[in-house]
């Protein structure tokens, strides 16, 4: 492990110290990215760190510090980034500071491509570079400042061993002729996540368990989702810490089948709170029942025959390969894609992407 010199251990929180760092980045041969938010803490979450490394050294750069960071995204702007487990972060960039890369290089995509079971971060540095990683402060704050010299450390780690990583992984890729497949996964990766959100008002509040709700209830947990966003979103909290999705849906049927459904109300709700759900439960009581929500039904489509075989065959052809090559076969292709695939190639075949199409080797 390289010692960090002293002058490159400051966290970047001024516009000065980003200005003298952009040229770093600006000569860099390459560079290498990870985030942390506080969406264990916050709601709706933010970026509140970005790391970066480049051959100089790693570095720290705080969004939170109020500094604009757009000359730093602009630099990172048109080049290759390596990243490990890239979508989270890219969703974040893009979300909070419109930001997508061109080109990233994702080590746990490499790592999986290559056939590795365990393609955390901690399991390649140990099993690649022989170091053991702290798992450290996974669920800090890490809004919080300053920052701990624990929460410092785990951070730079992050990416201070992602090009090493980078350099082996490509050579195995390349030996193994899945170098192609790697930058078609990640350029995948990077459309998928550049894709803006859309929010159905129809479904969203449908949180796990609503399934097996009818009507009424599900007319009762629809305003108790929306109080509980107002509540998070004012008190800068995640949902589940105003109330977790089981009691709302505990709450949901005792209402609609005119039960308490105060004695499950957490006792150490805030007044305040307690009158605000006590007042959603009154709103949703008052929606008549021709404004109720509608059940969502699930139609599956029982496969003919020959869907059924072409399945089979499609499902050995994969498992065949994905045998071969070591690595898991959903990466291929998962189930649902499979059944997509068997009803009908030519519709959903141009949806894999080349390496995925090529390995399957099925025509309609």
């Amino acid at each position: 492990m390289r010692p960090l010199p002293a002058q490159w251990l400051a966290v970047i929180d001024t516009q000065e110290k980003l200005a003298g760092f952009l040229p770093v980045i600006q000569s860099a041969a390459w560079l290498a990215i990870d985030t942390e938010a506080d969406s264990l803490h916050a709601y709706p979450e933010k970026v509140c760190l970005i790391q970066i490394s480049t051959a100089a050294g790693d570095r720290l750069v705080d969004p939170l510090a109020g500094i604009d960071i757009n000359p730093f995204l602009d630099a990172l702007a048109g080049r290759e980034l390596i990243f490990h487990a890239a979508d989270y972060d890219l969703r974040l960039l893009l979300k909070h500071h419109a930001f997508t890369p061109s080109v990233i290089f994702d080590t746990m995509i490499a790592a999986r491509l290559l056939g590795e079971r365990q393609f955390g971060l901690g399991a390649l540095v140990e099993k690649f570079l022989g170091v053991k990683l702290d798992k450290g402060p996974q669920k800090a704050d890490w809004a919080q400042r300053p920052l701990t010299p624990r929460m410092e450390v785990y951070a730079r780690n992050d990416t201070r061993f992602l090009k090493t990583l980078e350099e082996k992984m490509r050579a195995e890729l390349i030996a193994k002729g899945r170098l192609a497949w790697h930058e078609e996964s990640c350029a995948r990766l990077i459309s998928d996540c550049s894709r803006p959100v859309v929010v159905d008002e129809e479904t969203v509040w449908r949180i796990k368990g609503s399934t097996f709700l009818d009507r009424a209830p599900l007319a009762v947990l629809r305003e108790l989702w929306r109080w509980r966003e107002r509540e998070a979103m004012a008190a800068s909290r995640p949902p589940f810490f105003v109330l977790s999705h089981e009691t709302m849906i505990a709450i949901s049927v005792a209402v609609a089948e005119q039960q308490p459904f105060e004695p499950m109300i957490p006792p150490r709700m805030h007044p305040r709170r307690r009158e605000t759900l006590l007042q959603a439960v009154r709103t949703a009581q008052a929606v008549p029942p021709e404004q109720f929500p509608q059940l969502i039904k699930h139609r599956s489509q029982r496969p003919t025959e020959a869907e059924f075989r072409r399945f089979r065959e499609l499902e050995r052809v994969r498992d065949r390969h994905a045998h071969e090559l070591q690595i898991d076969p959903t990466l291929i292709a998962p189930k649902s894609v499979m059944g997509d695939l068997a009803r009908d190639w030519d519709k959903y075949a141009p949806e894999l992407m080349n390496w995925q199409r090529n390995l399957l080797q099925v025509k309609s």
